[in-house]
């Protein structure tokens, strides 16, 4: 009765590598481990908007409106609780990303009016907290271009033969990715050159 139990196992185990349970269980983790690089880089860039805010403030006469819309847009990206298990909710992963997309947006918009402002410009604080935000956008990037391939990678075992039996036992389903409609305009971090005319992102007016 033992043998035939040790063999029962042993053919369990196998049956389970044959047919991807362990395919599931590295390409899970690597999503939980992109999407937290993800949201690192998120709260980072977050972190920079209250200082670059109040420095900017500082300018005569700037466009009071441009700030406000940075404000409110981080507000709304940082109101959203980014839990592990947001990646497997859809239209919650759809409300995250599109917060973030608003304040990236409005960061974008606020550079290139910041081009009309040359003290502005040439203040120290402001030139370290630009060039730390462009970093940060860059870091966005490639976080994201991460998790978007561990989410593909996963998501084409889940709907597969027959690793998508697997999936079906054991509960592994498909998880929603960022959208690629607009990725390259989304990623590309806004250029400025303090040394002449501002550099716009794709698809800024």
């Amino acid at each position: 009765m033992r043998k035939i139990l040790v063999l029962f196992l042993m053919l369990a185990v196998l049956g389970l590598s044959g047919c991807g349970y362990n395919t599931f269980q590295t390409s899970d983790e690597q999503v939980k481990s992109s999407w937290s690089e993800v949201l690192n880089q998120y709260q980072r860039r977050a972190d920079l908007v209250p200082n670059l805010v109040s420095t900017v403030k500082g300018a005569a006469a700037f466009e009071q409106d441009t700030l406000l819309a940075v404000t409110n847009a981080r507000a709304g990206a940082t109101s959203i609780q980014a839990t592990p298990e947001l990646i497997n909710d859809p239209q919650a992963f759809a409300k995250f990303e599109a917060a973030q997309s608003q304040l990236g947006s409005a960061l974008s918009r606020l550079l290139v009016v910041v081009e009309k402002y040359p003290e502005l410009k040439a203040n120290e604080n402001y030139r370290d907290l630009q060039a730390q935000l462009e970093g940060t956008e860059n870091r966005i990037t490639v976080a994201r271009n991460r998790y978007i391939k561990a989410v593909q990678d996963y998501n084409v075992a889940v709907r597969t033969f027959p690793s998508n039996l697997t999936a079906m036992v054991f509960g592994y389903a498909v998880k929603p990715n960022f959208s690629v409609a607009d990725e390259k305009a989304i990623a590309t971090p806004p250029k400025v050159d303090f040394g002449g005319g501002a550099k716009k992102p794709a698809g800024t007016q």
